[in-house]
């Protein structure tokens, strides 16, 4: 950890002193280009960086589970420590406090409260989020509690998890209780995090927990999820939780990659099971029309409950918006995606992300487009106009290949490009003339704080602004955290003469 007034080592991104170099001349660009109380955060998970699996009363999920079979997870890493964050959230915080953005998102690990799903609440887990808030709050930092981030309490996991109703009342049961400990500090809550991953990883394709391998028969899971978010909402404006509640969920732009028909007919499966399957029920109120050939894989979304789709459809202060990249889709098998053991469900999608050879690439393979950042921002405003609330974008970050021990400072300008090319993006979409000119757009958040255990990839993949050395557990906060330092604090300056 760095006191306040440390600035980083020289280098042609950030000298401490004297004039601005280009590259800091463009974060002051940048940073003129910030609106008044546009919001500027960070976001981690609770499972990613916690640690502490087994102390102070907190249960198991089903990701702990998952992360004991073997080949499930990269190198056979452990979530058992992460990074420590139970016992270092202090130094954390400090990281934080000295990056100077305005929020921080954070979850709240459902097994650490209620380690059955059901039943008894944990106090020493609740105490821990307590302080934490407290600790937020005393620094200027506005806090946003995401409910559920993917860490299904493994006695629910074991009742059929997202397959089961009852999944979502228990969710709803936690929403409250959380509601009413933290609704007067908390100042925005995100009810579900990308269930659109927990849905295709976990339930259709079996690389993400629970594992499961159903292809299309788990679309229940999209159903209780969405029902959890809709009972969620409603137990936390009647617990009396002051802040704004929103939603969010991953968007991505879907293309054919050619002019095959069948790219076309997968391209549209797609784009619906991503960009609309959650989006249109949670601000339309009702469930899209797949496409005529597709209508059978979607069947046990047919009839929903009138009433189930009424309590989804709540009105929300914000909408909460994932945008990592872009979609191309082409029928038939294709390679395994960076970093992920394929499953006997995988060999049976009959369709694939195509390349994007005229992208760079980010660790995990994924191509870096920030033009599409703008373009999901559009798509959602041509599909749900006047439906669509205020925007956060909840996640925008990228990983990239980096030592394992840290000697001096980590040069991740190729994050810092990611960062400020997306953001960019972003808010030239939304200014006028832009593509999506009149999306309410009030805020980005960096993913992540510090490098983590990123779900099946294990520690393979780094996305912080901080490394972390999971050998000592040091934090160096790297170059790209000193490029958000000087964006953060740049807001707040008279802008550069020429």
């Amino acid at each position: 950890m760095l006191p306040a007034d440390q600035s980083p080592a020289p280098g042609p991104d950030h000298g401490p002193t004297g004039p601005l170099s280009p590259a800091a001349s463009a974060v002051e660009a940048l940073a003129g280009r910030i609106p008044d109380g546009f919001t500027l955060g960070v976001a981690t998970a609770a499972f990613q960086i916690e640690g502490a699996l087994e102390e102070d009363g907190r249960g198991p999920s089903g990701w702990d589970e998952f992360a004991t079979r073997p080949g499930m997870i990269a190198h056979g890493d452990s979530p058992a420590v992460a990074c420590d964050h139970y016992h270092r959230s202090e130094e954390d915080l400090a990281l934080l406090t000295d990056l100077g953005v305005d929020s921080y998102r954070f979850s709240i690990a459902w097994p650490r409260v209620q380690p059955d799903g059901r039943g008894a609440w944990n106090e020493k887990g609740w105490d821990f989020y307590d302080r934490l808030i407290d600790d937020m709050l005393a620094a200027g930092l506005s806090p946003m509690a995401t409910l559920y981030h993917w860490d299904t309490p493994l006695p629910l996991e074991h009742d059929g998890g997202w397959l089961s109703r009852e999944t979502a009342e228990r969710c709803a049961a936690f929403a409250a209780e959380a509601g009413r400990r933290f609704g007067d500090r908390v100042d925005r809550w995100v009810t579900l995090n990308e269930p659109v991953s927990v849905t295709l990883n976990g339930y259709a394709v079996g690389i993400h927990a629970p594992g499961k391998q159903l292809l299309f028969d788990a679309m229940p899971a999209v159903h209780h999820q969405l029902l959890a978010h809709g009972l969620s909402v409603q137990a936390l404006r009647a617990s009396g939780a002051r802040g704004a509640i929103g939603v969010t969920n991953m968007h991505a732009p879907v293309h054919p990659a050619g002019a095959n028909p069948l790219d076309w007919i997968h391209a549209r499966v797609v784009d619906l099971m991503v960009n609309r399957l959650y989006a249109d029920p949670i601000l339309l109120g009702r469930y899209p029309k797949p496409p005529f050939l597709a209508r059978r894989f979607f069947h046990a979304l047919r009839d929903p409950r009138p009433e189930d789709l009424a309590t989804i459809h709540q009105p929300l202060d914000f909408y909460g918006v994932n945008y990592y990249y872009p979609a191309r889709i082409r029928s038939g098998p294709g390679p395994t995606p960076e970093g992920v053991k394929p499953t006997k469900a995988m060999t049976k999608v009959p369709f694939h992300l195509a390349d994007f050879p005229e992208y760079a690439s980010t660790g995990f393979g994924w191509p870096i487009s920030p033009k599409y950042c703008g373009v999901v921002l559009s798509e959602l405003k041509k599909r749900y106009g006047d439906a669509l609330p205020p925007i956060y974008i909840t996640e925008s970050g990228a990983s990239f290949p980096e030592p394992a021990q840290a000697d001096g400072m980590v040069y991740d300008d190729e994050r810092i490009a990611y960062l400020a090319s997306h953001l960019e993006a972003a808010l030239a979409a939304v200014a006028p003339g832009g593509a999506a000119e009149g999306v309410d757009l009030r805020g980005w958040y960096v993913w992540t704080l510090m490098d983590n255990f990123e779900w099946a990839a294990g520690y393979t993949q780094r996305f912080g602004l901080v490394h972390t050395d999971f050998a000592t557990l040091e934090r160096t906060p790297k170059a790209s955290y000193y490029w958000l330092r000087r964006l953060a604090r740049a807001r707040h300056r008279p802008a550069v003469s020429a």
